[in-house]
């Protein structure tokens, strides 16, 4: 078996948790003081759905730095899950806002109410320059946890984007109606794509075989080594979206020594390493040797 850590992407990847986590509720804060301030209901909405923004950038900062901790007897393959529980979560609190975000713009559609455009083109300079950055941080995200937080934050650039352009409008024409109808717009666009990750992560959470894997083309590969008979007990899956595991039993022929076996070994090993496997464990089993597994 050989294991393999990637200890440089999982600093940043909680470096940049960190820092969004702490932008998002410095804005949160302010965007209540703001909201107050200039009689807007739609930053209020805002701040509301930016603190559960927050929660969740928070925890998923907790379960990325609890996910760096070593494998021991209760967790043998590590703690690398609880950040794809973190992804999971995370969903579940998105689409739930996004749905509190239609019903409220659905609201304001039937009865329209007038902001302080003023202050509203004023907060969604702040909020995109802010929202933005925070995206930025997480934009190479590799892991499904970072991908589905950044979906947190491009929502909210995306938002305030909707903000911009409504409080820009409604300087020169009464258009009240402006913002919940671009908010409705983007929240149905962003609900679509936290479903689609949703659905990849309990893929992964149900150990069926990653999106990044092809696995006849892999079995292929390996069945083009020499003295390589058949494959059986083929097992893909994926720890949290990035480091996956391989496992097979690999029958040979024509093969006499120990060093042949090894050599096939080394042969299928170069091939894994190919791919992001970051734990693979391959049996061999001589042509005329039984194994019980083979049919399972």
């Amino acid at each position: 078996m050989s294991h393999s850590h990637s200890h440089d992407h999982a600093n940043k990847s909680g470096n940049n948790l960190k820092v969004a986590f702490f932008l998002n509720l410095s804005f949160t804060v302010l965007e209540i003081v703001g909201g107050l301030y200039v009689n807007s209901v739609a930053i209020l909405s805002d701040a509301l759905h930016d603190l559960g923004d927050s929660f969740s950038l928070g925890l998923s900062w907790y379960l990325n730095e609890h996910s760096k901790k070593k494998p021991n007897n209760k967790f043998t393959f590590g703690y690398s899950r609880f950040s794809l529980m973190g992804a999971f979560i995370n969903s579940i609190i998105l689409i739930g806002g996004s749905v509190y975000i239609i019903i409220e713009a659905i609201k304001r559609l039937m009865s329209t109410e007038e902001p302080n455009a003023e202050g509203m083109f004023l907060f969604a300079i702040v909020g995109i320059a802010v929202n933005g950055y925070a995206a930025f941080r997480l934009s190479d995200g590799k892991t499904l946890n970072e991908r589905v937080v950044s979906l947190h934050l491009i929502e909210d650039v995306l938002g305030w984007v909707a903000v911009l352009i409504a409080s820009v409008v409604m300087m020169f024409v009464d258009a009240p109606y402006l913002d919940p109808l671009l908010s409705l717009g983007i929240t149905v666009y962003i609900l679509y794509n936290v479903i689609k990750r949703m659905k990849e992560t309990l893929v992964i959470m149900l150990q069926g075989t990653p999106y990044d894997i092809d696995p006849e083309k892999l079995k292929s590969e390996i069945l083009q080594v020499q003295n390589v008979l058949s494959l059986h007990h083929v097992h893909i899956w994926s720890l949290e979206g990035e480091h996956h595991v391989f496992a097979a039993h690999v029958r040979v022929n024509n093969t006499t020594s120990f060093n042949q076996v090894i050599q096939i070994k080394n042969a299928i090993k170069a091939i894994l390493k190919q791919y992001p496997f970051s734990h693979y464990t391959i049996e061999v089993e001589l042509e005329e040797e039984p194994c019980e597994l083979e049919n399972s």
